[in-house]
């Protein structure tokens, strides 16, 4: 199922509606909450609050038992999602072989801070520990692509295959 994001209007009440009927498919109780919110995040692009609060009232769940998953797990987001979502591993090789400097040069090129999105919504910046990639440090993963060996100066060129 493709992402969606979250809108305002007629569009939204599509997203609860769909919402609602996979909820309604879920076995009762705290076991589905994940799941749910999977599908929450696959529909809306992120988990604002008021979709957290409804969740927990269509789950009978305290609020603050959502919220508590929701900011718990890295892979759920409060805040929207680029179209893009650029992944910088900080691992020891690739830190040793100057991911730090990548960082610093998509920073720069983005004009954004890391966990941050672009205005346009094309890019969210992030970043994890290791890829498995080591040998190719330094990494950066643009959604399911790998770039290796990747330099500062390599920036620009590789964003621009994104659009």
């Amino acid at each position: 199922m493709a992402t969606k994001k979250c809108c305002n209007g007629d569009g939204e009440r599509e997203h609860y509606a769909a919402l609602d009927e996979f909820i309604a498919s879920c076995s009762k109780g705290r076991d589905a909450l994940i799941p749910v919110l999977h599908r929450a995040q696959n529909i809306f692009g992120y988990l604002p609050v008021p979709v957290q609060q409804h969740v927990a009232a269509a789950m009978g769940l305290p609020v603050s038992e959502v919220y508590g998953v929701v900011s718990f797990y890295h892979y759920f987001t409060m805040q929207p999602r680029g179209r893009h979502t650029i992944n910088v591993c900080l691992g020891t090789a690739c830190y040793v072989r100057g991911a730090k400097k990548v960082v610093e040069a998509l920073c720069d090129e983005l004009k954004i801070r890391m966990g941050e999105t672009t205005p346009d919504r094309r890019f969210s910046l992030m970043t994890q520990r290791c890829f498995g990639a080591c040998g190719l440090a330094p990494v950066l993963m643009i959604d399911d692509d790998v770039h290796g060996r990747v330099t500062p100066r390599k920036i620009a060129a590789i964003l621009a295959r994104y659009e």
